[in-house]
């Protein structure tokens, strides 16, 4: 990807993205909110004469995302309704309704209660089996139980980079998110 890619063609190449803060439509359904995402990736002009009920694929797409992220059977309630773990799961669902093989997500995990963050790493490992997935996040259980590789980073520069376990016991992290006496506990 070059940086002068607009962000629909950077979607259509297969990228996906989830914000810190929730970006969806609250007065459209979660089913309505997939399936415009899922209507994103399509760029033929004639497909605005007919009603987006009317387009199988989008629909499609739309149920198959819901179904994935759990949210099946809440599809026709506003997004507003929806709780705070239940919008960010349909944000993912919206990510996925475009067919992504690479998922950037930002701190999918703010704001959740623990019940919630459980339900969402296990998705997000769910997913890590057909996706790449690259995760910004602060909740370093789920970190630790998700990634394969870590960046740790400081102040915007990259402090260290590896595997779980060598940053879990790289003392310069330690240091930098817990103090210079706490010792990251494996999980």
């Amino acid at each position: 990807m070059t940086p002068h890619w607009t962000p629909d063609r950077i979607a259509r190449h297969g990228v996906a993205r989830t914000f810190q803060h929730s970006n969806l439509f609250p007065d459209f359904s979660a089913f309505e909110n997939c399936r415009l995402a899922a209507q994103s990736r399509d760029t033929g002009l004639t497909r605005c004469l007919r009603p987006a009920e009317a387009y199988r694929e989008w629909n499609d797409a739309a149920d198959r995302a819901l179904t994935i992220v759990g949210l099946a059977t809440r599809g026709g309630l506003p997004a507003s309704a929806l709780s705070h773990g239940e919008r960010r799961a349909l944000e993912i669902a919206m990510s996925l309704a475009i067919s992504p093989s690479i998922l950037l997500l930002d701190e999918p995990l703010a704001g959740m209660g623990a019940e919630e963050s459980v339900r969402i790493v296990s998705l997000l490992k769910q997913l890590s089996a057909a996706h790449a997935i690259l995760l910004i996040e602060h909740d370093m259980d789920a970190v630790f139980a998700l990634a394969d590789c870590l960046t740790v980073m400081v102040n915007g520069a990259v402090l260290a980079t590896g595997e779980p376990e060598a940053i879990r016991a790289n003392p310069d992290v330690q240091r930098a998110y817990l103090g210079a006496d706490s010792i990251l506990m494996p999980v």
